[in-house]
């Protein structure tokens, strides 16, 4: 029986990135988003071609009620979810310094990198913990995308950065807490990759990465995020719950 992953924000940028490598490696996928199932047709057909059962669970998961339903749905079509992966993300509308942002763009932010994330792990991770019991060799984790962010500070964007750390410790908590069933939590912490999020900074980073800003000299893909999550889903590293997968080029290495 194939394993059932769960990606948020899964039908473009990252999150689409790792459900192709998710498809390669003989997953079945459930696709979330916030637009409308034909929008993303093409999208969901081409991972079907690579031999994967992918429904599409259309929803925000700053919604109780949204996350709720996309569960459901998982198992009403599979009757079984072994992974989550946390993707979903939302940067400022604006970007202002943190002397000048406004409480309404801090929630709009923190709802549904934080808040969402952390309420759809709850309830899936219950849920994992039920399979487990009815099938002792049940498989089952969960991955957080987060960001460099959650340690490199951004004065512009005060509250991605605030929702990315929040994340992180999300993580260690839920690490903590699942360890007696044997499910574990990780963190996969991008750098800067393309994507339609990073598409306004293109020129301001390619100046960078030419001055060298990271080790290794190129954007980041979502392909390289995709590798990260796939392996950690496989099960390869079973004995690493609560740790912090870097995908970030070298950025965060401190150099003189």
């Amino acid at each position: 029986m194939k394993r059932v992953a769960l990606i948020t924000g899964g039908s473009r940028g990252i999150g689409y990135g790792i459900a192709e490598q998710l498809a390669d490696a003989g997953f079945d996928l459930a696709i979330n988003g916030v637009r409308p199932e034909e929008a993303v047709h093409e999208s969901l057909e081409a991972l079907r071609q690579r031999g994967s059962d992918v429904i599409y669970c259309q929803g925000d998961i700053a919604s109780t009620q949204d996350r709720a339903t996309m569960l459901q749905r998982i198992m009403a079509h599979f009757g079984r979810l072994n992974v989550l992966i946390n993707n979903a993300g939302v940067a400022p509308k604006e970007r202002r310094d943190i002397l000048e942002a406004t409480e309404e763009s801090f929630h709009y932010v923190l709802s549904t990198n934080l808040q969402g994330a952390y309420f759809l792990t709850q309830a899936t991770a219950n849920w994992m913990i039920k399979q487990k019991a009815d099938q002792p060799d049940f498989w089952g984790c969960i991955i957080n995308v987060s960001s460099i962010s959650a340690t490199v500070a951004s004065v512009n964007r005060g509250e991605y950065c605030v929702a990315k750390a929040g994340l992180s410790m999300a993580t260690q908590l839920f690490a903590a807490r699942l360890g007696e069933f044997d499910i574990p939590v990780y963190e996969v912490r991008p750098g800067v990759i393309k994507s339609d999020m990073t598409a306004g900074v293109t020129a301001k980073y390619d100046k960078l990465i030419e001055d060298g800003l990271f080790v290794q000299p190129r954007w980041g893909q979502p392909k390289d995020v995709g590798l990260a999550v796939a392996a950690l889903a496989q099960g390869s590293f079973p004995y690493s719950t609560g740790q912090v997968i870097m995908v970030d080029g070298g950025m965060t290495i401190p150099r003189l």
